[in-house]
């Protein structure tokens, strides 16, 4: 083993005719842990003083540095240094002597002899890269006078990267996050869902970000950004069709692709029959491609909550008004409030301004005001400078559009949770809202049957579209099954609530026998090179081959497996079995996992149908009035790079935070420059 001090073998760089150079000591503080070994002429390895594992340091002509063994140390790697828990303490700086002289800075040592951690470099360039995608902080921020001076004054000694350096280190992590994805999407057991939504810009194009959803390993549901791709033409037919098979291609999952949603009112005729066509070609046997969501959800109960606020807007500006009234002015809330105690008005809800681009909070305000109504009726009487009383029968369409506007609220809310809910979890709230329209439609209350009629035909073409896909869903929820699309048909339709039972039933039927059929082994063929035929030369009457391909016999095998056969098959067992009982917080999912021997083909049919999404837009969005918009600043990036910020803060979220950044030298960063 050499000393730190000896010098190294010349031949082991790259000029090995050059002049030797004289003994001279290694400066690094990484030499305090490490001691170098030469292994042979061209080999020289660096192994670790405590738990003695080596490490590359010259190999060849190529000298691999010391970042990789800094990390090895500094981040605790290092299972002897962690069980000895040395605490990390950074070099304090030390600022320049008031008279000018220079003082060389001491290298600090522990207590117990070792010497404390040293800055690092790269390892804070890689988390400045890190804060800038998971805080939307632009990439000039590293050029920012202000951000230039308070780095330097916590470290004198990082130099701040530049912004074309910083865009490599997020490209680099971005790659990194993305063939950590593929490796898990690689292995899951079931099928992807996609969503697209759609963002606008100021610009004359267009971004269509596409969200994968699918069921992991342990059975929880999942959702992460796939693909931001720009659409330069959003309204052509083929701008979403183009960006589907675009992120299939780029993920390698078109085998796994089993429903889209989008939005409506993003998407032509045209447009979504193309979509349409495209799933049978990728799922061929999949219900024939039905399996296409049109609506989103959350924008379905943003539009049904807008119109109704709109009906009566004059009503609510006026509320409105009235509201700001109170709360614009100290004095004038002290005297309502004074009003308010001496007419003993009760209120749960506090009075507040509405948010003009949260639907949401219209909502909270009209429900707050009208609690309160009876002070702003006599409010004018009390203080004389208040001009905008509200009748009592605007107060009473104010009650009345807060019933409805509370339905939408109470339904839009499922989105919000952290944990994307089931999608048999929609069912029970949609079929409620299409009931409750029907019957307010022809409601003998004039204000009543004017203010949904609208919010009807609207809801009814929701309801056309995606009443299958929640019936099916809510079919898997073994406290429910058929009884309760039973019983919520038999509400909405009636008498003709059979005929749709049956269709759902058939649907459902369907869908398990395309199961069935993808657990079956293919067939084995087996023949001599020398007996070998062409398709086409075969007779339907060699009873090989026949007009639909081929598969009659197979049909038939098939046929007796789902009827024929007195074994019942997993689909008829599981509904002909009792429902469990209701209980708060039921995990459909786990209760798949642990029933998925009873029921393997069915099982994966349920993960799948649990996981479509109904909604595109994320939870933070949920409530948005307007159409969601990419910032100017993002915009102005190169796609590549709007991609790589994106998705990376996105799946940021879901990566420990014990992760070992890459080095300089590392095969991610030299893809990237090469890329860039």
């Amino acid at each position: 083993m050499y000393e730190m001090d000896i010098s190294i073998n010349q031949s082991a760089f790259p000029d090995s005719d050059s002049k030797p150079n004289k003994r001279r000591r290694k400066k690094s503080m990484v030499w305090d842990h490490f001691t170098i070994e030469t292994i042979n002429p061209d080999c020289v390895r660096a192994f670790c003083n405590q738990c003695k594992k080596s490490f590359a340091y010259i190999s060849g002509a190529k000298l691999a540095g010391t970042s990789h063994l800094k990390r090895h140390i500094s981040l605790g790697i290092c299972p002897v240094g962690r069980s000895k828990q040395v605490k990390d303490q950074m070099i304090p700086h030390v600022p320049p002597p008031v008279n000018g002289t220079n003082i060389p800075r001491k290298r600090c040592r522990a207590s117990n002899g070792v010497t404390s951690s040293y800055f690092d470099g790269d390892s804070c360039s890689y988390d400045l890269a890190k804060m800038i995608i998971q805080h939307d902080y632009p990439l000039g921020l590293v050029e920012q006078s202000g951000f230039v001076d308070f780095t330097k004054s916590l470290q004198p000694q990082f130099n701040i990267p530049s912004v074309s350096l910083l865009e490599e280190q997020i490209m680099g992590i971005y790659l990194r996050e993305k063939q950590r994805l593929m490796d898990f999407l690689s292995g899951i057991p079931g099928r992807l869902n996609l969503t697209l939504d759609l963002r606008t810009s100021n610009q004359s194009f267009a971004y269509v970000l596409l969200t994968g959803h699918f069921t992991d390993h342990d059975w929880k549901l999942q959702r992460r950004i796939f693909n931001v791709t720009v659409a330069q033409f959003p309204d052509s037919e083929t701008a979403f069709t183009r960006a589907i098979a675009a992120c299939l291609g780029d993920w390698g999952i078109e085998d796994k692709l089993f429903t889209i949603t989008l939005d409506l009112s993003h998407a032509t005729q045209s447009a979504r029959e193309n979509i349409r066509n495209l799933l049978p070609v990728k799922n061929s046997i999949i219900l024939k491609g039905q399996l296409l969501i049109n609506s989103c959800y959350a924008c379905m109960m943003r539009s049904l909550a807008q119109d109704s606020i709109c009906s009566v807007r004059q009503t609510i500006q006026k509320v409105r008004q009235s509201v700001k009234y109170v709360k614009t002015s100290d004095a004038n809330e002290e005297r309502f409030n004074k009003l308010k105690q001496q007419l003993q008005v009760p209120s749960t809800k506090s009075l507040t301004l509405d948010d003009l681009t949260q639907w949401n909070t219209t909502y909270q305000m009209l429900v707050a005001a009208s609690e309160m109504k009876e002070v702003f009726y006599c409010l004018d009487t009390y203080d004389p400078d208040y001009k905008l009383t509200v009748t009592m029968d605007e107060w009473g369409q104010v009650e009345t559009l807060c019933s409805y506007l509370k339905i939408f609220y109470e339904a839009a809310n499922i989105l919000t949770s952290p944990v994307y809910p089931t999608t048999n979890s929609f069912f029970d709230v949609v079929w409620k809202i299409y009931f409750e329209l029907l019957h307010a439609a022809v409601s003998q209350d004039f204000f009543v049957s004017m203010l949904t009629r609208p919010l009807l035909d609207k809801f009814t073409k929701f309801w056309e579209d995606c009443n299958l896909v929640l019936a099916i869903a809510v079919v898997m929820d073994p406290r429910f099954k058929m009884k309760f699309v039973e019983f919520s048909f038999s509400r909405i339709y009636g008498d003709d609530a059979e005929v749709w039972v049956k269709i759902v039933d058939q649907g459902l039927h369907d869908l398990y026998l395309d199961y069935v059929m993808l657990s079956l082994p293919a067939p084995i063929i087996e023949a001599d090179n020398e007996d070998l035929v062409k398709t086409e030369e075969v007779s339907p009457e060699d009873g090989i081959l026949s007009d639909d391909g081929g598969f009659s016999d197979f049909d038939v095998d098939i046929s007796d497996i789902m009827g024929e056969t007195h074994v019942k098959s997993e689909i008829d067992q599981y509904l002909e079995e009792s429902v469990l009982p209701r209980v708060q917080d039921f995990d459909v999912l786990g209760w798949w996992r642990v029933n998925r021997l009873r029921y393997p083909t069915l099982s994966k049919l349920a993960s799948d149908v649990l996981s479509i999404p109904l909604s595109t837009i994320p939870p933070e969005s949920v409530f948005d009035s307007g159409e969601r918009k990419m910032d100017s600043y993002l915009s102005s990036l190169r796609p590549k790079t709007l991609q790589a910020l994106m998705c990376a803060k996105d799946w940021l979220q879901h990566t420990t935070s014990n992760e070992v950044f890459p080095s300089e030298t590392s095969p991610e960063l030299a893809f990237v420059k090469t890329e860039l």
